[in-house]
């Protein structure tokens, strides 16, 4: 195990929620690339070497996504089925680059597979957290109509982490699209009732209400910023904060 380092940290127990579509390499046509995925587990590592017990949720969208096979004729429930499978191969291959760089891990599913990975058992996953080994969370709710999103906030919220981080392709939430709308202003921090309010699709209403019922910040950042994980588990100013805020103006950048 590598030797804990001592800077001081603000989050000791994180929830990284990860893009599916961040694994793949789309100019090789890969939907999973290895030499990306080993570089995720470097950042993870980082993260973990700080002392940072670390649970991971993976969407499945480079494999298969429930809501567009239902716009191809697919029924929404298989679909949506289906894409947990996608999220469960994801987190075999997240688990196959962090015990690469030596870290411990456990995979959980929602949808039991002994064969493949445990069941998710919330006391279970708290005692591996506790021995340092990083938990990996697939397989969605176990449910469909519930997007892995949702997903990372339950999650969250049954472990008791101090964060949600949604790491994704932009380096926060944007009042408007960034790359269709070059005057969209990023937000410093928002609070839940205003990205509930705008319908911010960063992430669905049901995981922004989750987190807010359970008083679980969210840190929206990139994911390919390499130091933008270790920044935000220190407590730097990175990405977009969702939080708790009394009645005043959201502020922009």
């Amino acid at each position: 195990m590598a030797v804990r380092q001592t800077q001081p940290i603000k989050y000791k127990r994180i929830l990284l929620k990860l893009s599916g579509e961040v694994l793949g390499n789309h100019a090789a046509g890969e939907c999973i690339d290895p030499a990306v995925v080993a570089s995720m587990a470097e950042r993870m590592r980082a993260v973990t070497d700080l002392g940072v017990q670390l649970a991971v949720v993976l969407g499945g969208g480079n494999i298969f996504r429930g809501t567009k096979g239902e716009s191809r004729g697919i029924a929404r429930t298989s679909g949506d089925y289906m894409g947990m499978l996608a999220t469960i191969i994801n987190g075999l291959a997240l688990q196959n680059a962090l015990e690469q760089t030596g870290l411990q891990t456990r995979l959980q599913t929602a949808i039991e597979m002994p064969k493949v990975a445990e069941p998710f058992v919330q006391r279970r996953a708290l005692r591996h957290l506790e021995k340092g080994r990083i938990v990996i969370f697939a397989g969605g709710t176990g449910n469909p109509y519930f997007s892995t999103d949702t997903a990372a906030a339950l999650r969250a919220s049954e472990i008791g982490a101090d964060v949600l981080i949604k790491a994704t392709k932009v380096d926060g939430i944007y009042s408007d699209n960034p790359k269709t709308n070059p005057k969209a202003s990023r937000f410093s921090v928002l609070s839940y009732q205003e990205a509930l309010r705008r319908r911010l699709k960063v992430m669905d209403s049901t995981a922004f209400a989750l987190c807010m019922d359970n008083h679980i910040p969210i840190v929206v950042c990139d994911f390919f910023d390499t130091n933008a994980l270790v920044r935000v588990v220190r407590g730097d100013p990175v990405g977009t904060l969702v939080t708790e805020l009394p009645d005043t103006p959201d502020r922009q950048e």
